[in-house]
């Protein structure tokens, strides 16, 4: 008789609940705390805009497009920080949903500017009024001082570079 794996998730039971793991030096670490709470907003931005499947990147690429109309995918890889194979997988799969369009620069035939398209633009009020809701969670946590204190702060982290 062969002996089976014991199963993680048998029909009808729960795992037990076992107490959080100690996490050690990592209660110190800046990185392992940013870490944790960007999986906090993650998840909430997932969960918030799971109905219009869009993620962060795809939400800050229409954004990005929606107040500098025209912009190019260099643009916008260099203003989120993102290599250029990643933007133009992000921008494919946009288009692919008629979200945003490429358009030839009247300027300089060689550069493809990006533009909202009127579903994209419908797609985004959408978005932004989920937005408000999900950033207003984590928002209601701080004073304004704080929000304020918190926001310099990132801001001075990623700006170093």
């Amino acid at each position: 008789m062969t002996k089976q794996a014991p199963q993680d998730d048998v029909e009808g039971e729960e795992a037990p609940v076992t107490p959080p793991l100690d996490v050690g030096r990592l209660g110190d670490l800046l990185g392992f705390h940013l870490r944790m709470a960007h999986v906090a907003i993650y998840r909430d931005f997932a969960d918030t805009m799971e109905a219009l499947a869009l993620t962060q990147k795809q939400f800050a690429v229409m954004e990005l497009l929606a107040v500098n109309t025209g912009a190019s995918q260099i643009d916008l890889a260099n203003t989120l920080g993102t290599d250029r194979a990643t933007m133009m997988a992000l921008v494919n799969r946009l288009a692919a949903r008629d979200l945003i369009e490429r358009r030839p620069s009247q300027a300089d035939r060689r550069r493809q500017e990006l533009h909202l398209t009127e579903a994209g633009r419908a797609m985004l009020a959408q978005a932004r009024k989920l937005i408000d809701t999900h950033e207003q969670r984590f928002i209601d946590l701080f004073s304004r001082d704080e929000m304020d204190a918190l926001l310099a702060a990132l801001k001075r982290i990623y700006k170093i570079n």
